[in-house]
């Protein structure tokens, strides 16, 4: 009788699918969870007396994971492989090749989507006095059908002519822009300015969608310049690159955080800061009131964020966009999470000329426009 009531305990503190899909959320269906029993990435469910699926705990923990690692970008494929191996820890290794042939083929599907966009901003991007050539360009570009030596031939023929077209006149890159930027009305008129330049100064405009600003960096970004703070970059190649004339004319000055003229590239500038550490004690007294502008070394904005995390200081803004593949995206996610005014892009995106941009369209824009407010619409 005991066993019974234990069994009935259980049974009761099972959920059913559609319970489990409420569970984890994230837009999971249960025609979803079906079928990740049929292909073996969640295990075959209890069943009840009346034959419904019944799930417990670690089944929600489950489903949790596949979904986050979906959301990720893994292959269910490779999913299945991870949660297989409870020690998946312990077979990196085993893994690793796994993820590495996944990412060339992702990267393979990025690059011919970069083709085609490329394609795309060849005809958008042209300004009025090259659109005379696009109806021309479109009725061509209806031939290319199959990717065959003649339409390969016709679309080198295209281009061509379209090409012909731009050496009457200078390029229109506000017109450009304006097409090819996805819809900025709701940001401040400041903030555009600097998504704008920022495209300008890199050629890519889905950097746009990675730009991330703290809804108080312009505003900081101002007062601060106003006040006549030091900017500090991480490097001299930022510092060099910095807009010397308007940070005199605000009465700004500036200074370099790894002051050695020897250094080339983020590599560089990154074993430098490790291998001395007078470099890391230099960081700690430059941090107050002052505005960062990193485009190198993401151990430098990693420093500076744990030492904002630890209340030690705050600066008046960091502009965070070093470069790197794996401690450059960690340490912009814990750039984001602080409580400070920041500007940084997402993921591997950043460099010191970027960096820089940013800060030299900060301070022309005070100069520019003293009086604009733009950045205090809808606060």
């Amino acid at each position: 009788m005991r066993i019974n009531i234990d069994i009935d305990v259980k049974v009761k503190a099972m959920l059913t699918i559609k319970q489990l899909t409420q569970a984890v959320g994230q837009g999971i269906t249960p025609r979803m969870v079906r079928h990740y029993h049929q292909i073996g990435l969640l295990p075959s469910p209890t069943r009840s007396n009346s034959n419904y699926r019944l799930y417990s705990e670690a089944d929600v923990q489950c489903l949790r994971r596949i979904v986050a690692l979906k959301q990720q970008g893994f292959q269910l494929s490779h999913i299945g492989q991870m949660l297989s191996d409870q020690a998946a820890s312990n077979r990196a290794d085993a893994l690793l090749p796994q993820f590495q042939k996944q990412y060339q083929t992702v990267l393979q599907q990025l690059i011919k989507l970069r083709q085609t966009a490329m394609a795309l901003e060849g005809l958008l991007g042209r300004d009025r006095a090259c659109q005379s050539t696009q109806a021309a360009a479109i009725a061509q570009l209806r031939l290319l059908e199959t990717e065959t030596q003649a339409a390969q031939s016709i679309s080198e023929a295209l281009w061509a002519h379209l090409d012909a077209a731009t050496a009457d006149h200078p390029e229109n890159f506000s017109e450009a822009l304006q097409c090819l930027l996805p819809d900025l009305s709701q940001r401040p008129e400041i903030e555009v300015d600097v998504l704008s330049h920022l495209v300008l100064a890199c050629g890519d405009v889905s950097l746009a969608a990675f730009a991330k600003f703290s809804s108080d960096a312009i505003k900081a970004a101002r007062e601060s310049l106003q006040a006549s703070c030091t900017v500090v970059g991480d490097v001299p190649a930022v510092t060099n690159t910095l807009d010397q004339t308007r940070l005199t004319h605000l009465g700004c000055r500036w200074t370099t955080l790894i002051d050695n003229p020897h250094i080339h590239d983020a590599a560089d500038a990154e074993h430098t800061f490790w291998q001395k550490p007078d470099w890391q004690d230099r960081l700690m007294p430059l941090i107050e009131g002052n505005i960062w502008v990193i485009g190198y070394a993401p151990s430098v904005l990693m420093k500076l964020c744990a030492a904002i995390a630890q209340h030690e200081h705050r600066p008046a803004l960091i502009i965070g966009l070093p470069i790197g593949f794996s401690h450059a995206p960690a340490a912009k996610r814990q750039l984001m999470q602080l409580d400070v005014p920041y500007i940084t892009v997402e993921g591997t995106l950043g460099g010191g000329l970027l960096a820089a941009v940013v800060l030299n369209r900060l301070a022309a824009s005070l100069i520019e426009k003293p009086d604009c407010h733009c950045y205090l619409q809808g606060k």
